[in-house]
């Protein structure tokens, strides 16, 4: 039973991946209809399989099931833009540098902010826990493609989100780690880390722990600016290179 059960969910996960990057990266457009066998038979799963996995799809946004009509691919405004799942898919598509570009604006709004609010409510564990990442990402920043590398700056940054005291900032962390995750699988992060990045990652740790607001305020937008960039000219670079 538990390994029909593995089997199943590695098939559903398969089809899913397959589907949402097909759907988000414009190889299956808008208003195509989608018929349940014919995705069973393409991916040689069961209909169970692909039941659950329009389920899924449809609660993102992708799409919509209706008696009569069938299944049908909705357009970018249905989806549910925040999900991990459907940045992940965005990363993975042709427009990527766009996609970076509409997230380094969101979390320029988000980060800033969550750093300024933690200089006020961190608890001295969360601040430990800031300094503790830092301390990683320094051990690590000659292999900053690494996994290793992307656990510590994301637990660096989870916690931040955690430490602004707002739950509805918290629950931003999952979009910030996709896209920090984004880097590292699209090969936009340097094999060694940029000795600025990671000293403004130690200012913000710094100034939360020292109650300077405007201090972890600023040098979070740095972040996240030096963050952007460094993004966009990797991939810009990418585009670019003869094939």
């Amino acid at each position: 039973m538990a390994e029909a059960n593995v089997e199943f969910l590695q098939l559903h996960d398969s089809v899913l991946e397959k589907l949402g990057l097909g759907i988000v990266g414009g190889a299956v457009p808008a208003g195509t209809r989608i018929s349940a066998d014919d995705v069973a038979t393409r991916f040689e799963v069961s209909r169970t399989v692909v039941r659950e996995v329009v389920r899924v799809l449809e609660s993102l946004g992708l799409l919509t099931v209706r008696r009569r009509v069938g299944i049908t691919v909705l357009d970018s405004e249905h989806w549910n833009s925040l999900d991990p799942l459907v940045i992940r898919w965005q990363l993975a598509g042709p427009r990527r540098a766009e996609q970076l570009l509409v997230l380094s604006e969101l979390r320029s709004g988000i980060e800033p902010l969550a750093a300024r609010l933690a200089a006020a409510r961190a608890t001295p564990a969360q601040c430990g826990k800031l300094t503790a990442a830092v301390i990683g990402m320094s051990a690590t920043s000659r292999s900053a493609d690494s996994d290793a590398y992307l656990a510590h700056d994301s637990d660096f940054h989870r916690t931040l989100l955690a430490a602004s005291g707002n739950p509805m900032l918290r629950s931003m962390s999952d979009i910030v780690v996709e896209v920090l995750a984004g880097r590292t699988r699209h090969a936009l992060m340097p094999h060694q880390a940029d000795p600025e990045a990671i000293r403004l990652h130690g200012a913000v740790a710094s100034a939360v722990q020292a109650g300077d607001a405007a201090a972890a305020e600023q040098a979070m937008l740095e972040i996240v600016s030096e963050s952007t960039g460094a993004m966009l000219a990797t991939e810009n670079s990418t585009e670019s290179s003869p094939t």
